[in-house]
């Protein structure tokens, strides 16, 4: 049996869960009340020690002066869903990119696009790989497992949107 690290790392979207395998590759990242969300096991170790990379990446981004993380990490998912989490990554800081756009790159045909939703959706790694950069074909803020006002704020950050 290996062992799960967790810790809490404070931050404007609320305390953010990180979780971390032994070798300290970070395997969630979660926000309060997030859809599916990663619960803490009784059999888990708190340490806040894995996570001092993630939490000074992090404090960074928030104050604006990290665009790209770079962080080992480790998410499990069947393989579909593990191309489409990847190709999050190549959606740079400041742009987004539609569903359909992620399916093309991602090989999948434009009737994927409902799988491709779901694969995002279970993103395991929030704010890290940037789902929330993700929008509808019309430009509409679709769905975001944080929350929508979560994503208006990470979008209006990274400034995809005006301030309000």
């Amino acid at each position: 049996m290996t062992t799960t690290y967790w810790t809490h790392v404070a931050g404007p979207l609320g305390p953010l869960l990180l979780t971390a395998a032994p070798t300290g590759e970070l395997t969630s990242l979660t926000v309060p009340g997030q859809k599916k969300a990663t619960v803490v096991r009784d059999d888990w170790r708190r340490d806040p020690g894995p996570f001092r990379e993630a939490e000074r990446q992090l404090a960074a981004y928030f104050a604006g002066d990290l665009k790209e993380f770079r962080l080992p990490v480790r998410a499990v998912g069947t393989p579909f869903r593990e191309k489409v989490w990847a190709a999050l990554d190549d959606v740079p800081y400041g742009g987004t990119a539609t569903y359909g756009e992620i399916a093309a790159r991602v090989g999948a045909p434009r009737a994927a696009v409902r799988a491709v939703g779901g694969a995002i959706g279970a993103n395991p790694l929030l704010i890290v790989r940037p789902c929330h950069r993700v929008i509808g074909a019309d430009g509409s803020l679709t769905g975001y497992a944080g929350g929508l006002e979560r994503k208006v704020r990470l979008l209006t950050h990274e400034g995809v949107l005006p301030p309000a």
